[in-house]
């Protein structure tokens, strides 16, 4: 790491804090066409020393597009990109992806299936010192935890030992910078909740500045020192994962990051009333009193409110949805107001379809909220999301 300035990340880990470091990679103005279709238009990223950032949007937001661009893969139409603060691209430069010391792990792993692992692990460093090259592959095989399958080639690796080999020749060159596209897509669901933690903690060991692409919200907030979220071509917030999951700042982050509702509300005094009662002003983020007498949406997610069975003289309005997940259920419950809510239960509460039920705010934190005139792109960010009800959904 480049001084000794820490943050402490979601993982609980401590990493360079980029607000201190130097910028590794500075990308200003950059657009990108295929034809006709403007892909990107007007991007602007800084990634930081010693940080994972990761782009994390829809498909065909141009989140892999801008990782192309960064590994040299693709030109840009304008713009500059900068990396340690050369320039790599612009209107009268442009660095090979060869010449760009950037170390790139891709959906497929891209394994050569003639060479063993050690092989494949060793392929960038043949121009290399013999002994020094020896020497760098063991490293890495210890740091994957692959010491033992150094002489097995790709087919009798499975598609995490596959992965880590990926990683560890990416790694080999120690480059200024680690490019992941959709690094765990190939993986069954338990294996890559297995190997982003296994990932993360090999970055984070050797020190790399990374920035990884995905659409998986999970995958990004789990990994991520900050994440990006991309939006037709463009980057809508880049914060922390916990600021952007609790204080988006548009209503397309607010959507895509999981589950989201927006709850209308008249702001009077010192609450918010809404259709399942008042919130209290100081249970809503910065809230001006500039918007005293008007209408705001407030951002529930469903662990910010619960439903129970409830009379009709104090309901709010009937259960329409329930997804069984496991330890958890998720009701949509459709409001009296015409107002659609997610409540998240623990799977041991029964709540039947149908069922009238009363809705209360129950979050232990405060809630982020958007003016009620700024309404266009939330469903289009929460359909984005992929929230695959039409296969998921287990009503009863």
């Amino acid at each position: 790491m480049a001084n000794g300035h820490l943050l402490t990340t979601a993982a609980g880990e401590q990493r360079s804090d980029p607000a201190i470091n130097d910028a590794v990679l500075e990308l200003d103005g950059v657009a990108k066409r295929y034809g006709t279709e403007e892909v990107i238009a007007d991007l602007s990223l800084s990634v930081r020393e010693g940080e994972i950032l990761t782009l994390l949007g829809p498909s065909g937001c141009g989140k892999t597009t801008t990782l192309r661009l960064i590994a040299g893969l693709e030109k840009p139409d304008a713009g500059r990109i900068d990396l340690q603060r050369d320039r790599v691209a612009g209107s009268d430069r442009f660095v090979p992806p060869e010449e760009r010391d950037v170390g790139v792990v891709f959906q497929e792993f891209a394994l050569f299936p003639h060479l063993t692992a050690r092989e494949n692990v060793a392929f960038g460093l043949r121009d290399w010192d013999e002994r020094e090259r020896d020497d760098r592959v063991d490293e890495l095989l210890e740091l994957v935890g692959l010491e033992a399958q150094g002489d097995a080639y790709p087919d009798e690796l499975s598609g995490g030992q596959q992965q880590r080999i990926a990683l560890a020749r990416s790694l080999a060159p120690e480059p200024e910078l680690l490019l992941l596209d959709e690094p765990f897509s190939n993986l069954d669901v338990d294996l890559r909740v297995e190997m982003r933690e296994e990932v993360r903690r090999i970055i984070t060991e050797t020190g790399v500045t990374a920035i990884s692409v995905t659409h998986d919200q999970e995958e990004a907030l789990s990994i991520s020192d900050r994440v990006a979220v991309m939006n037709d071509g463009d980057i809508e917030q880049v914060d922390t994962p916990q600021a952007v999951f609790q204080r988006p700042e548009s209503r397309f982050v607010a959507g895509f990051l999981g589950h989201a509702s927006f709850l209308a509300g008249e702001v009077r005094g010192d609450g918010v009333d809404t259709a399942i009662g008042r919130v209290r002003r100081d249970d809503v983020n910065g809230l001006a009193h500039q918007y005293d007498d008007t209408t705001v949406d407030l951002l529930v997610r469903p662990d910010d409110v619960t439903a129970s069975p409830a009379a009709d003289g104090e309901a709010d309005g009937r259960v329409v949805y329930r997804r069984y997940l496991g330890p958890t259920v998720l009701y949509r419950v459709e409001l009296d107001s015409g107002e659609t809510i997610e409540c998240m239960h623990n799977h041991a509460d029964r709540i039947d379809l149908d069922e009238r039920v009363a809705v209360r705010v129950t979050a232990d934190h405060a809630l982020a909220w958007f003016p009620a005139d700024h309404r266009d792109g939330a469903a289009e960010a929460t359909d984005a999301a992929g929230s695959g009800e039409s296969t998921d959904a287990a009503a009863d």
